[in-house]
């Protein structure tokens, strides 16, 4: 559930199509694709959400781009998320379409960031849960997230996802106890495809 809505693994198949035929017809009609007519209200509510793209069957990171704030209908975010997420990560090259054809889809639906309080920086490694929190660094020269997912992935504890998260806001690993920082937390409900246009899951995060 996010906040007061329920997604359930059809909802999760509907936004994994609608991720994939997003990339599909930007790549070859070089336009957004429109709003689908059958959009479940559900998907008309704002929300953030993210979409990533692994290669099948070696599941490594080929796109993942999202919009972390609620600020528009989760169906329009989905689209535009898909398709930067396919062609405008900078950190690789544009996908092709036999590229998200062989590649498996994955779509986090996120809560709105809260920001983390505490009275000393150390405390940020107690009030992280992994599995259960994705994070966002903020600092004077940047900004940067990680899903929920990519702590349990990769098998951090909290002061290792910190750092990470640090990292890919570029700054120093250890930013988060300066204080010089203000960092945020927020959860996600992560929906996943198997193969390429396979059977759709729903990811457990706990550890």
């Amino acid at each position: 559930m996010i906040g007061t809505i329920e997604y359930t693994i059809e909802d999760g198949r509907w936004m994994i199509s609608l991720a994939r035929k997003s990339a599909v017809y930007y790549l070859t009609q070089h336009k957004r694709i429109d709003i689908p007519l059958d959009t479940p209200a559900k998907m008309r509510e704002k929300s953030g959400v993210f979409v990533t793209f692994k290669s099948y069957p070696d599941d490594q990171l080929r796109g993942c781009i999202g919009r972390p704030l609620p600020v528009a209908p989760l169906v329009e975010a989905l689209i535009d998320s898909a398709i930067d997420s396919a062609v405008s990560d900078p950190r690789f090259n544009s996908m092709t379409l036999e590229e998200i054809n062989k590649s498996t889809i994955e779509v986090s639906v996120l809560t709105p960031p809260q920001i983390i309080k505490v009275k000393k920086p150390v405390e940020y490694k107690e009030r992280i849960v992994v599995g259960r929190d994705g994070l966002i660094v903020e600092w004077p020269f940047g900004a940067g997230l990680l899903l929920p997912q990519v702590a349990v992935e990769e098998g951090w504890n909290s002061e290792d996802f910190l750092a990470n998260a640090c990292m890919k806001a570029g700054a120093p690993p250890d930013l988060w106890l300066t204080g010089n920082t203000k960092i945020y937390s927020f959860t996600a409900m992560v929906f996943y495809e198997v193969s390429p246009g396979g059977d759709v899951r729903r990811k457990a995060l706990a550890t």
